[in-house]
């Protein structure tokens, strides 16, 4: 029997020593004064810099802070591009940042290169100014150095990443087809304290029929804890090959049978117990069959009835669905689909890029069309309609590197900026259907704007 690895992980069982010694604490030099009780909070905008291809955001991630009256003003005009009007992060590709609640704070951990894997907090003080507080985590020998983790409830991160080993019999081009064996690694941090706090990795529990059938999961993420607080749930980008198809060798990637993906029995989750992560298993969707592990934003949200609101098809054209996962059982309440084509009378839309939930059973969508246009809709979970909200750059938006949408109270908070173009800050009033063309964004060739905190 012969083993082919296609993904190398990394993992490790002991925890101390993960913090690095040298802790950076935040200090009064140089704070600016905090927004007033009037003008809310402080919004953190991000932007991603070119470095080989126009908007591939491979040249790193820019912060600046503004308050929402500068927000909402279209005669402020904002210009992060040339160096050292923002913070620029260490990482040299795009990082996945989080923020918390009250705009205090932002979290990132380092994306490939030298600090690869390196958890770090910032203290917002608006503009340009971050302070680091609290330790620096090495979360790489965990999750290695190109980690995939969101705040997954206050307070607490949650990281994951995925291998698969492809098991067959027989020399190419007899092979026999055995299975794919899908290892899951799970670590949670303290996002006050900076820390990791617990770790894991198993095999993911498909049944023996299952393996026998060729499923597997290449790719996992957007974690959630639910609202009593004592499960984890994880988005998979579900996969199924044919085994009994004509095999092909590849010179690095091994042997691969071909795609059986039409053929996929549903959407999959992979439950764990919390704070434990142990006890792994999977719920199925029988509503829909495609990834829900998304690509850079949240696609997991909390209603205000306790249930979790799940986005799925971001990589598929023409399924951009919404599942519920009920509260009481802890599994996919198979009664329930929102389905955005629907309910907007479109057709060929690629999936829900991004979205938010704002409350009453209300949520702010970013999809695209086709793959050529980018645009933003209100949703009532509910009554599964949509809303599609106008903007002036939507027929050369995309939203593919788009990582969080801001909100606070009423309001959301979308920067909008066609790569190399110009654009605006959006602010969207939820309860009253009010959008203001706010603050001006500056651009230059290659960069856009890619998230709100």
């Amino acid at each position: 029997m012969k083993r082919r690895m296609l993904k190398p992980i990394m993992f490790a069982t002991v925890i101390a020593g993960l913090a690095l010694a040298g802790c950076s604490k935040g200090n009064d030099a140089g704070r600016t004064t905090d927004p007033d009780e009037n003008e809310s909070r402080w919004i953190t905008l991000t932007a991603a810099i070119k470095k080989d291809n126009d908007g591939d955001g491979n040249g790193g991630t820019l912060l600046y802070a503004i308050t929402h009256d500068q927000a909402i003003n279209p005669a402020y005009e904002l210009d992060v591009f040339p160096e050292g009007n923002a913070l620029k992060f260490d990482s040299p590709r795009t990082s996945r940042v989080q923020g918390s609640a009250d705009g205090k704070y932002i979290y990132d951990i380092q994306y490939t290169g030298a600090d690869g894997g390196i958890f770090q907090k910032y203290l917002v003080n608006g503009g340009k100014d971050f302070v680091k507080e609290g330790n620096e985590v090495n979360a790489a020998i965990i999750l290695g150095t190109a980690p995939r983790w969101v705040k997954s409830m206050e307070g607490v991160g949650v990281g994951v990443t995925i291998s698969t080993e492809t098991i067959y019999k027989g020399t190419f081009p007899a092979v026999t087809f055995d299975s794919i064996i899908s290892t899951a690694v799970v670590a949670s941090l303290n996002l006050d304290n900076p820390s990791i706090m617990n770790t894991t990795s198993f095999q993911v529990p498909f049944t023996s029929a299952q393996l026998a059938a060729g499923y597997s999961i290449g790719r996992i993420d957007m974690p959630i804890i639910n609202q009593a607080k004592n499960k984890v749930f994880i988005g998979c980008n579900i996969s199924k090959i044919n085994p009994t198809g004509t095999p092909t060798q590849h010179p690095t990637r091994g042997i691969s049978w071909p795609s059986d993906a039409e053929n996929i029995a549903g959407t999959v989750t992979i439950v764990l117990d919390y704070p434990s992560l142990r006890n792994p298993k999977l719920i199925w969707s029988t509503q829909s069959k495609y990834g829900n592990n998304g690509y850079r934003t949240m696609i997991q949200h909390i209603g205000d009835d306790g249930h979790i609101y799940q986005a799925t098809g971001v990589n598929t054209t023409g399924f951009p669905h919404i599942l519920r996962i009920d509260k009481n059982t802890n599994d996919y309440d198979n009664s329930y689909l929102f389905d955005l084509s629907s309910a907007l009378g479109i057709n060929g839309l690629t999936g829900i890029k991004a979205w938010r939930y704002l409350g009453d059973n209300k949520g702010f969508v970013m999809y695209e069309v086709d793959d050529a246009g980018g645009y933003l809709a209100l949703i009532d979970l509910n009554t599964k309609t949509a809303t599609k909200i106008p903007t002036e750059y939507e027929a050369e938006l995309n939203f593919d590197q788009h990582q969080s949408i801001a909100v606070h109270g009423d309001y959301v908070y979308v920067p909008l900026t066609p790569v190399s173009k110009a654009g605006n800050v959006f602010v969207y009033n939820w309860k009253t259907g009010q959008l203001t063309k706010g603050a001006k964004l500056a651009n230059g060739t290659g960069h856009r704007f890619i998230g709100a905190y």
